[in-house]
């Protein structure tokens, strides 16, 4: 029966093997760019990413001064640390902020004539911005100026939690010497280290209003060490 059933029972139906064929093999073992760029590991905590053996810490400009000096910001650009930058400048449409403008001064003029009117004092600082708004106003509404939504992301890189401390103390501190501030990308590490990867993508969208004026004062870009006879 053994003989019978081998016999005439079903056939077993051999493996097929498929041949691979040599350029598949060779494509299998070709290293793409983003195999060599790629770090070992990736470790996201609030405050920080843990890029490979490197750390790094992303940082976002919060606050200007009321005027930016040329040049200002060659002390960052020449720091002898490694670092990037990241720069996204979104215009804003003139129509939509003059309107905004106007009643912006309209309040100001109004808590103005409500301190006369009680016999206060003048407030310098209301003054001081009613001034600036009428000659922004002014320049806007001649097209002499463009106003922009500005970000200004900076990642700071060491190889330890105390270099990075240390270097981001130095940034800090040349920054806050121009009344410049930073605040740390917190529990948005990831997306402001992609904020600063050359791929254009705005994922903090911390923004700071500047006309052309002050914006321009980041270009161009002095450098000791990157040199163009072109220009930017």
């Amino acid at each position: 029966m053994g003989f019978l059933s081998n016999l005439f029972g079903k056939k077993e139906k051999a493996p097929q093997i498929a041949s691979v064929l040599p350029q598949e093999i060779y494509e299998a073992g070709v290293l793409e760019l983003r195999d060599i760029i790629a770090p070992s590991a990736l470790k996201v905590t609030p405050r920080e990413l843990n890029l490979g053996e490197k750390i790094v810490r992303t940082f976002f400009v919060i606050s200007y001064p009321r005027y930016l000096s040329e040049g200002w910001f060659a002390p960052i650009i020449n720091l002898d640390k490694v670092f990037d930058i990241s720069i996204f400048i979104h215009p804003i449409d003139t129509a939509k902020v003059l309107r905004q403008f106007q009643k912006k001064v309209a309040v100001i003029q109004s808590q103005i004539a409500y301190r006369e009117e009680k016999g206060l004092v003048r407030d310098p600082m209301l003054d001081t911005a009613h001034q600036d708004l009428e000659k922004l106003r002014d320049d806007l509404q001649q097209a002499q100026e463009k106003l922009f939504d500005v970000g200004l992301y900076i990642s700071i890189y060491a190889d330890s939690d105390g270099e990075l401390d240390k270097i981001e103390s130095e940034v800090k501190s040349i920054l806050e010497s121009k009344l410049v501030y930073l605040k740390p990308a917190l529990f948005q590490q990831e997306g402001g280290f992609r904020s600063v990867m050359p791929i254009a993508e705005d994922e903090l969208l911390v923004h700071s209003k500047l006309n052309s004026s002050p914006l321009s004062s980041l270009f161009p870009f002095i450098s000791f060490d990157l040199t163009s006879d072109r220009g930017i």
